[in-house]
């Protein structure tokens, strides 16, 4: 489906009963929607769950330019008026806990629980020179050379790259489009949730994989959010919703009302 948001048109998916509460997943960096499929199969019949692909990702519009977290996050707040979407549950993977996390610290009224997932507090200037190395990447040779390479990142060593979470992985990134990798990478280089972490109110989920880089950053976000609950995801890396979907999906269901 197809809708206008914050001045662009936005790709997303709706399912579940009307009336049920909302649960709203946003996706992580050079992925789409698609990368919820379990998850939403799983809580449909109990909650409305909307999937929607982040600005520049899968089906939604692209535009020029870098982008930043301010703008991910209105994009969400637009969603919301869009859709008539009052309050929700929000999980978010990577990028998209990021996302989460700003949205929690901005706007408190529209998040009746945060799942912040395989992410981090803040940027440093050594992760800031590797998503500018892969955006100049981009900019001169398009996705392809990212793609592998990209894969290998989120999955430990020892995964086997024949595994269809993998196979799935490599499709999503190489159909990300260029103009939309480099706009979100870039919000990736400048951000602190930091000071605002300990003013998150809604209930927290922080769920990670423990072969993932962020694991020290979940920790962070996990010691700083007040009645925040760490989960800890045991041989996962950084996309621990496709590696291990029903260790995820369980923990998630489990945090989230009846």
């Amino acid at each position: 489906m197809r809708i206008k948001a914050n001045g662009i048109t936005f790709n997303y998916e709706v399912e579940g009963p009307e009336g049920a509460p909302w649960v709203v997943f946003s996706n992580s960096l050079a992925t789409s929607l698609s990368m919820w499929d379990e998850q939403a199969v799983a809580l449909k019949n109990s909650f409305r769950v909307l999937r929607y692909d982040q600005r520049g990702h899968g089906g939604t519009e692209a535009p020029d330019g870098r982008y930043n977290f301010d703008t991910l996050i209105a994009d969400v707040v637009a969603l919301y008026y869009a859709l008539s979407i009052g309050k929700a549950h929000f999980v978010g993977i990577s990028m998209g806990g990021m996302t989460g996390l700003g949205l929690a610290q901005r706007h408190p009224d529209r998040v009746e629980s945060l799942a912040a997932c395989d992410c981090g507090p803040a940027s440093s200037p050594a992760s800031a020179q590797q998503w500018e190395e892969r955006i100049a990447i981009a900019e001169k040779d398009g996705m392809e050379p990212l793609v592998l390479a990209t894969a290998k990142r989120w999955f430990p060593p020892e995964y086997p790259e024949s595994n269809p979470p993998f196979q799935k992985a490599l499709g999503m990134i190489r159909a990300t489009p260029v103009k939309g990798f480099i706009g979100c990478a870039a919000a990736l280089t400048n951000f602190d949730w930091r000071p605002g972490l300990p003013n998150i109110t809604a209930p927290t989920l922080v769920m990670y994989g423990s072969k993932d880089a962020t694991v020290p950053g979940m920790k962070a976000i996990n010691a700083a959010v007040p009645n925040s609950k760490l989960v800890e995801l045991e041989g996962a890396g950084h996309l621990s919703n496709l590696e291990l979907p029903s260790e995820f999906t369980s923990a998630l269901q489990q945090f989230l009302p009846r």
